[in-house]
């Protein structure tokens, strides 16, 4: 346990946090003051946060007079979390999705998953910066830039991508800010930055954690998840945001006390005794994450799992026309659905009214890239589309019964693994994004659960392992993500120099 002088919170897990509260070693006051001054310091050369919550040291001391007067709410009691800025708020911060068009907007009801941080006694310390739109604006964009809140930069490395686009909140908690963060994804929105930055994400199934008060992309791929340092952490965060809403027809699923089991522990050794699928022909983008990954492996297979290799799914290449257009279709509807009840200074109230905005004020908006995503979503023709129809019917054969639940259980497997992606290429505003390749695509166009967990690193750029499974077998595939980091333990701090050994 760290004592109260020595500051150094941020080598200690959620669990060690909440001890040292309940033995009076420091106060939530204590760990909002100690983030909020490192994010002051530290948080020029990364600009992962948006903004402060003004009320975070109101909230600190209540949190510590309900401890004091016995009065836990959960888990996160007094524990200083950070949301990404497309998740409302009904407090002083704005909801914004990182666009100028939503400057200064603030809404009247929590989001769901909001609710449940506070009703668990969680601290929201700050809204993180992220890629505009959620990274749908333009199909040319600079991931983790917007016109809101500029680029947010790597973690180990400020020339380098940070991921996105839950880019803010995977650099908050690698930068040590936070005790850990909330991201959102539709595809690779919470694993890809969590990798980049050597962390763990998980992106629940769909349905798992609510989206209302979600700024949305499309209903049949969003979801909100946690960002950590470690399994057991981003578990703790899950077990409290996720839970049935009847405002969400997706969450209708999720069985009766699901949330317990991700609070009761895991097994360091879960992969004993597992068939493990390989997921090939979503590897090989990158030789040295190649390189990594056979070593994952390798390690896997001496704790004893069985490896699977050479398994073969529909490739991105194939399933990326279908999920645009499902994409585009959807976002559309929900944009327009969601921005009708916004109240903004700018009169936005319609994906028709962001473009216009967009494009009336393109040199603050749009001097490194377009909006191309957002003017082929306002040219599609809804939810009765032939089109979209026979897209999503698309979708889910290629990835669920064509896709990861043919190759499971053709295999007799339990969950499938393949680097999540590729090491942060370098930020280029004029040319966009360098992508390369990555595994995102088969869990969040299915809806199915991932978790992403450290693996290495390349040239002092992290790369990280992704799990992947069924619809509901989140606890599975977490618990094997935990005992893959247990025997691993390969994660280095940002910022430490003898973090590289490989």
């Amino acid at each position: 346990m760290v004592d109260k002088q020595s500051n150094d919170f941020e080598c200690l897990s959620i669990g060690d946090l909440a001890d040292g509260l309940d033995k009076r070693i420091f106060t939530s006051s204590d760990l909002v003051t100690y983030f909020t001054d490192k994010i002051t310091r530290e948080d020029k050369d990364f600009n992962s946060i948006a903004f402060i919550n003004p009320d975070a040291a109101v909230i600190a001391q209540k949190m510590d007079d309900e401890r004091g007067a016995g009065q836990l709410r959960g888990v996160l009691h007094g524990i200083p979390i950070v949301i990404k800025d497309n998740i409302d708020t009904a407090d002083k911060m704005m909801t914004t999705a990182g666009s100028l068009a939503l400057d200064g907007a603030r809404v009247q009801r929590d989001a769901n998953l909001v609710s449940r941080l506070r009703e668990g006694g969680a601290i929201i310390l700050a809204k993180t910066n992220l890629s505009e739109w959620a990274n749908f604006r333009s199909t040319k964009s600079c991931t983790g830039w917007s016109s809101r809140g500029g680029q947010v930069r790597n973690a180990y490395a400020i020339d380098r991508t940070p991921g996105g686009s839950s880019s803010g909140s995977a650099v908050a908690v690698a930068r040590s800010f936070c005790a850990g963060a909330i991201g959102t994804e539709t595809d690779g929105s919470i694993v890809v930055p969590a990798a980049m930055n050597s962390l763990v994400g998980i992106k629940p199934t769909v349905g798992m954690v609510s989206r209302t008060g979600v700024i949305p992309i499309s209903f049949s791929q969003d979801t909100a998840g946690p960002i950590a340092k470690t399994v057991t952490d981003a578990s703790t965060i899950l077990s409290v945001v996720m839970g049935h809403d009847p405002a969400d027809s997706s969450s209708k699923d999720l069985k009766q006390g699901f949330p317990r089991k991700f609070t009761q522990g895991f097994n360091r050794n879960a992969l004993k005794g597992k068939r493990i699928g390989v997921v090939r022909n979503y590897s090989g983008f990158q030789g040295a994450v190649d390189k990594i990954f056979d070593g994952a492996l390798c390690l896997m297979k001496e704790n004893g799992a069985e490896i699977i290799d050479d398994i073969s799914l529909p490739d991105q290449q194939t399933i990326r026309p279908h999920e645009i257009k499902v994409m585009r279709t959807e976002f559309k509807v929900s944009l327009n659905a969601y921005l009708a009840g916004s109240t903004n200074q700018n009169g936005i109230h319609s994906l028709s009214d962001l473009i216009n905005f967009n494009e009336q004020n393109a040199q603050n908006v749009m001097p490194y890239f377009q909006q191309e995503q957002l003017i082929a979503a306002e040219a599609t023709n809804g939810l009765d589309d032939p089109d979209y129809i026979a897209a999503l019917k698309e979708c889910r054969r290629l990835t669920r019964e064509e896709g990861i639940d043919k190759a499971l259980l053709d295999n007799s497997c339990c969950a499938l693994v393949a680097p999540t992606t590729s090491t942060p290429w370098a930020i280029d505003f004029l040319n966009g994004d360098n992508r390369i390749g990555g595994s995102s695509c088969l869990a969040a166009v299915s809806g199915y659960p991932s978790v992403t967990v450290p693996m290495g690193y390349e040239s002092g750029l992290p790369t990280g392992l992704s799990f992947i499974g069924r619809a509901w077998e989140d606890y599975l595939i977490i618990d094997l993500a935990y005992a893959f980091e247990q025997i691993s333990m390969v994660r280095c701090p940002a910022g430490n120099p003898e973090r590289f050994l490989n």
